[in-house]
């Protein structure tokens, strides 16, 4: 840069000689008339930010983490949810689509997922730490075979040495090093740390170390509470630059960056403080210097910070952490067996008649939802007595109870208001009923529909694909390209059991509904997939052109 500036110099001073015609001219260097500069002393009152970093600045700690060298058959890079990274050199790499397709939101779903792109949205270490030959799990500064060292903040929360951070700064760590604001400059690492537990879902962790006198700590605020709009100021250690203050406001609340489950208890403050790899972990905090988020993620297309963080909501937070110090130190979420689509088109709603609420895709056997007898189809409009916006609103509040409570579900079935008294789960255990059922799923495969009005062309569903399916339909042959069908998604081997409510197990039936269809009818269609039977029925609809 020095150079830079210094050969941009040179040339401004020799453009001026030319311009002014003066080449060759040269002025005595004579300075007598000049007069001393004089440093004034005038007092400036501290604002705000000066007294939030003075006050909380001794609570935030810097966290070094070293992952000794281990043999991996895996040379992907992947991020903290499993997602395979982009290579910085080549930000083209197809295995890393800028604009990833969203899977289905699901309530309940079965955790784990495709590998695919986060587009823009990295973690801080693996986005922006570099990587040797042999790649890596995690960021990493050292690369290759050898030990590699990853930075990250934390806060402390209780004096007797509890400090909450990301997962994604200790996963996989082997060593845990935190530096308080007290400590020597000089000092290699800082003192050992050890986990006390971890929770993936919101990427949060909570780690202690040993302490012979009490720690300065930091208050929560009640996120809730904030507003957009609202000044924050981030505290964290950028690119190992400890204690570095950055300040500007809340942008947006309740943001998803990830689609399904990925994202499904990651409801985002995002923020346009200046958040950049190392402040990963750290706090984002309020004008009353409270703790109202755990900054953990950023947007960016250029490797640098571009205006965008989202931090962990204090609220969750709370909860989080005090699951983490109980005696199971897991957090405890709840579920009633359910999946469900989320971002119905309109179409469906109008034809289910329905405006709030979440309809049900499939009910797992043996589930809580299933001994409490909702099926697929079922639209849950209420949990006791509350109204139901949405699957977020669902997830939300079912995963809040404890397993063994019970909810009161109101629901549509067919047009007719019913309830039921369900028995909340554990999610981890339903989950895993859940997954060893699908493990024993295998792909298929089918064909047919209307070519006419909707493009696609059927054909009775044969006989080992509905026995698979437990369903009669008709199987999709063939979708013309930029039909309805297309436009829409469905594609060969796709089962259609209903349209508009109305069974289509034959071609018969199939083609009588379809002949009905007009323009501007609401459309939706019932789809079953043989190579997946596990994941219940897909609600696809749209509008009739």
């Amino acid at each position: 840069m020095f150079i830079l500036l210094a050969t941009l110099s040179v040339g401004i001073v020799a453009g001026s000689y030319v311009a002014h015609g003066v080449r060759g001219q040269e002025k005595q260097n004579d300075s007598a008339d000049a007069t001393p500069l004089k440093v004034v002393n005038s007092p400036v009152q501290p604002n705000e930010f000066v007294k939030i970093a003075k006050t909380v600045g001794p609570a935030v700690v810097n966290i070094n983490t070293q992952t000794l060298p281990k043999q991996s058959a895996n040379k992907n890079r992947r991020n903290f949810h499993g997602r395979v990274q982009p290579n910085p050199q080549n930000p083209q790499n197809p295995q890393n689509p800028q604009n990833p397709q969203n899977p289905d939101d699901e309530d309940q779903q079965q955790g784990g997922g495709d590998d695919g792109g986060q587009g823009n949205f990295q973690d801080f270490f693996n986005r922006f730490f570099g990587q040797g030959p042999e790649g890596g799990d995690d960021g990493d500064q050292g690369g290759g075979g050898g030990v590699r060292e990853s930075l990250g903040s934390g806060f402390i929360v209780d004096a007797k040495g509890y400090i909450i951070t990301n997962n994604h700064v200790v996963d996989k760590a082997d060593k845990i090093y935190v530096k308080l604001s007290t400590d020597p400059d000089n000092q290699d690492f800082g003192r050992p740390a050890r986990v006390i537990g971890t929770d993936k879902a919101t990427d949060l962790a909570v780690i202690k170390i040993e302490t012979n006198t009490a720690l300065p700590t930091v208050k929560l605020g009640n996120s809730d509470t904030s507003n957009v709009g609202d000044w924050v100021e981030a505290i964290g250690s950028p690119f190992t630059l400890s204690q570095t203050v950055t300040a500007g406001i809340i942008s947006a609340k309740n943001r998803t960056i990830e689609p399904g489950v990925a994202g499904q208890f990651q409801h985002f403050i995002q923020t346009d403080a200046a958040i950049n790899p190392g402040n990963s972990g750290g706090p984002l905090l309020n004008m009353n210097g409270e703790v109202i988020g755990v900054n953990t993620a950023i947007f960016t297309q250029s490797a640098g910070y571009q205006g965008i963080g989202f931090a962990m909501p204090s609220n969750t937070v709370a909860e989080v952490y005090n699951d983490l110090i109980s005696p199971s130190h897991k957090v405890v979420r709840g579920s009633i067996g359910i999946q469900f689509r989320q971002g119905l088109s309109g179409a469906v709603n109008r034809v289910y008649g329905f405006k709030n609420g979440v309809l049900v895709q499939q009910v797992q056997p043996n589930g809580p939802a299933d001994k409490a007898g909702l099926k697929p189809g079922d639209i849950i409009t209420t949990l006791d007595g509350r109204s139901i916006k949405d699957g977020d609103d669902l997830v939300g509040e079912i995963a809040s109870r404890r397993p063994g409570s019970t909810i009161r579900l109101g629901f549509m079935r067919d047009g007719k208001p019913q309830d039921a008294t369900v028995t909340i789960g554990d999610r981890d255990k339903v989950f895993a009923d859940l997954g060893q059922q699908q493990s024993n799923a295998a792909p298929d495969n089918g064909g047919q529909p209307g070519e006419a009005k909707l493009g696609i062309v059927v054909h009775d569903a044969p006989p080992q694909i509905t026995a698979k399916l437990h369903q009669q339909g008709v199987a999709i042959q063939s979708v013309r390209s930029g039909s309805f069908g297309d436009l829409y998604g469905l594609e060969p081997g796709l089962v259609i059991i209903r349209i508009n409510k109305l069974p289509t197990t034959t071609k018969e039936q199939f083609d009588a509904v379809v002949t009905k269809l007009k323009s501007g009818d609401d459309v939706v269609l019932e789809v079953l997939d043989p190579r997946r039977p596990n994941d219940g029925i897909n609600y696809i609809g749209g509008t009739l052109q």
